[in-house]
């Protein structure tokens, strides 16, 4: 464990960098971990090598702020701890509250973790960048981990939403010949994402922030239009946009927000002639700086032990179709 110091010109400052009741020092504690205490006129940090060198980065931001306007807001303390994510260990995706009251209503969160080295590349990319694309076949917890970080984005107040997104692609049933309106035809496409959420909250948990619109799950067509600020966005079998498609989903993005898009390339549901968004997008955007790509595999796997064999079954015929067709 190590300390650091930060001195002071002006007891006052305090004040502003700690935020009324404290609130902006409760985030600062949960989000980096560090223990901070305050004396005289010094800021005291203890923590690890890692946490102390992101709890003074985040310290410095929120003073330039503080000598630029005067104050801080509650999204500027989120947008600067956001934006230091770069410099946090890759441990569990949802802790206990160190608090009961940064959000008492997510306090029945089930804790998840990654569970292979790829599953903690994927948590990691997410903390260092503000866009990630994840691929990786069925059951190696592309859209699982996604679900989990943007409940714990959530209930550290680094966000102010959840948008959870799925393209409305038929899978072999023509859409328009399912029972009940709109809202019960998409409700299918829609059901896995819930089912994620559900496995880590309490049901009513879940409802009460759907009715209140901290929670939202949407079919890609309705995304049209929007601008989400301070909201993780998480586009789950995107392997099933279009390339138009895809362009209008990523350009939704806001100040502060996160999006994570999770698809697989083998299981695609589109016309053989049209082309993946996803596949599209990552060739075009991962060389930007903040754009992250995790491609999973069978090892990542963690369904039950036939689900990898069976995913390894039907990969191994594809490619020795491939090979006779090459031979031929």
């Amino acid at each position: 464990m190590t300390d650091a110091t930060i001195t002071l010109s002006d007891p006052q400052e305090v004040l502003l960098l700690f935020g009324s009741q404290d609130r902006f020092l409760r985030k600062v504690r949960e989000v980096v971990g560090l223990d901070v205490t305050y004396r005289g006129d010094e800021i005291r940090l203890h923590g690890t090598d890692d946490q102390i060198k992101r709890g003074l980065l985040v310290f410095a931001e929120m003073r330039g702020l503080v000598e630029k306007h005067g104050e801080l807001s509650d999204d500027e303390v989120a947008g600067i701890l956001v934006r230091t994510n770069g410099h946090k260990p890759p441990t569990a995706v949802l802790m206990p509250a160190a608090s009961e009251d940064a959000l008492p209503r997510l306090d029945k969160i089930k804790r998840v973790a990654p569970r292979t080295h790829g599953q903690a590349e994927y948590v990691q990319a997410v903390q260092e960048n503000e866009l990630v694309f994840c691929v990786g076949p069925a059951g190696s917890g592309k859209t699982y981990l996604a679900v989990a970080m943007a409940v714990n984005s959530l209930r550290l107040e680094l966000v102010k939403k959840i948008v959870l997104v799925r393209p409305a692609v038929e899978a072999g049933e023509k859409l328009g010949f399912l029972p009940g309106d709109l809202l019960a035809k998409v409700n299918p496409f829609l059901r896995p994402l819930l089912d994620a959420l559900n496995e880590m909250l309490d049901y009513e948990q879940v409802k009460r922030y759907m009715e209140r619109d901290v929670i939202e799950i949407v079919p890609l067509a309705f995304m049209r239009g929007r601008t989400l600020n301070q909201t993780f966005i998480i586009l789950d079998e995107a392997q099933n946009t279009t390339i138009t498609q895809m362009k209008m989903f990523l350009t939704r993005m806001g100040q502060g927000s996160h999006i994570v898009v999770t698809g697989d390339t083998t299981q695609s549901d589109l016309p053989a002639s049209v082309s993946s968004g996803l596949v599209d997008a990552i060739r075009r955007l991962e060389h930007i700086e903040g754009v992250g790509t995790v491609h999973l595999t069978g090892r990542d796997i963690v369904r039950h032990r036939l689900v990898k064999e069976i995913v390894k079954a039907y990969d191994d015929d594809s490619a020795g179709h491939s090979h006779r067709r090459k031979k031929g």
